[in-house]
Formats: C-alpha cells, sequence, structure tokens
C-alpha cells in the first residue's frame, strides 16, 4: 500500500532543476534513430528490464511491489548505446543513484493525453521512483497541465513533477512532441537537488 513517507520534506508540485543539456545534440541524435512514423503515442525504450532488452534471461519472480525499482535488473538498449549523448545524459544521473526506466516519449501532432495520475512518481511516496523529464522537441502550442497549471518547460531544461498529481497535455500543433524521461529511486543526492532547486 502507497502511504505518504514519514517526516519527508513538502515538495512543489514542479521544481526546475540545475541542469541543461544540449538541445542540438538531443535533436540530432533522436533524428539519427530514424524511428519510424506513429499514430497518436509513441514509447522509445532506452532503459528497460533486463530481461526484455535480453530475452535470453529469466523473467524475475513476481514481485510484492514494482514501485521502487528493485524487481527486476536494468539495461540499457540498442538505442541508448547508439546514442554517445543520451547515453551521456543518463549516465550523469547514473553515477548519482540508481536509473530503472528511461524513455523517448513521443505525442503525435494534434493529440491529447486525457488527464491521469501516476501513483508511484511522486518523491513524498513511499518506495516511489522520481521522473525527470527533459523536453527535447515542442513548441507554444504543445500544453503540460500539472493541477490545472499550464507549465512552461524550455528545450532541454530538466525537471521534476510530481506525477501523482493529474496532469494532462495537449498537442495542438503540426508537429511531434517528444520528451526524454529518466526514472530513478530517490536518494540523499537527488532530495537534496530537487529541495534545494525549489527556492
Amino acid at each position: 500500500m502507497i502511504t505518504q513517507a514519514e517526516n519527508s520534506t513538502a515538495f512543489k508540485d514542479r521544481i526546475k532543476l540545475p541542469f541543461t543539456f544540449d538541445v542540438n545534440k538531443l535533436q540530432e541524435e533522436y533524428k539519427a534513430l530514424k524511428l519510424g512514423s506513429f499514430t497518436y503515442y509513441n514509447v522509445i525504450p532506452l532503459r528497460s528490464p533486463a530481461h526484455l532488452v535480453d530475452t535470453s534471461l529469466p523473467f524475475p519472480p513476481p514481485a510484492d511491489d514494482y514501485a521502487d525499482g528493485s524487481w527486476c535488473d536494468w539495461m540499457d538498449t540498442q538505442e541508448l548505446e547508439k546514442s554517445p549523448y543520451l547515453n551521456e545524459v543518463v549516465d550523469f544521473f547514473k553515477a548519482k543513484t540508481k536509473v530503472t526506466l528511461v524513455r523517448l516519449l513521443r505525442l503525435a501532432p494534434n493529440s491529447t493525453v486525457k488527464e491521469h495520475t501516476d501513483p508511484t512518481l511522486g518523491i513524498e511516496i513511499e518506495k516511489s521512483v522520481v521522473r525527470l523529464t527533459v523536453p527535447i522537441f515542442s513548441n507554444e502550442q504543445v500544453e503540460f497541465y500539472l493541477n490545472d497549471e499550464l507549465m512552461h518547460m524550455a528545450l532541454g531544461e530538466c525537471w521534476y513533477m510530481r506525477l501523482t498529481d493529474p496532469h494532462r497535455i495537449i498537442n495542438n500543433s503540426t508537429e511531434e512532441r517528444v520528451n526524454l524521461t529518466i526514472d530513478m529511486i530517490p536518494n540523499e543526492w537527488l532530495r537534496g537537488v530537487i529541495e534545494e532547486s525549489q527556492g
């Protein structure tokens, strides 16, 4: 059962972190992947459960709780291995804490992600996973709402959002929106960065 973590710091629902990544390199490597066309929403795994990347590995035993990322080993995918700068970004966080799921999230033009919550993606939650978001392709017609308030995220910025709260996305543009998301296990370093960044 997910419960509020005891004695946790109260964090804002959105916090810009002091990391900025090279937009040109991110976009170039994304284009180099030569991903095909898609309808509505598309997910490109860059780091996934090891048994899904290497199918010769055995499936891990069933877990009582999958939220904290300890239920399996994690492995970089071929897409990440052939993307040096994306690898550099992920390795930066790997050196600080355990990185679990890493993905490129693509939202098609003129598409909407309905309002929803992600029950384990908030640092205040026990056995949580923290998801950091780095926009790679976006524009002023892409609207991300968190708690009914519009967010403004520039390309290459790195954001923590409390995604246990209601959020939705509207892409009113004629171009796809692409975000890099990096899930990780919160530790003292990450909590400190988030706390210091919220001002």
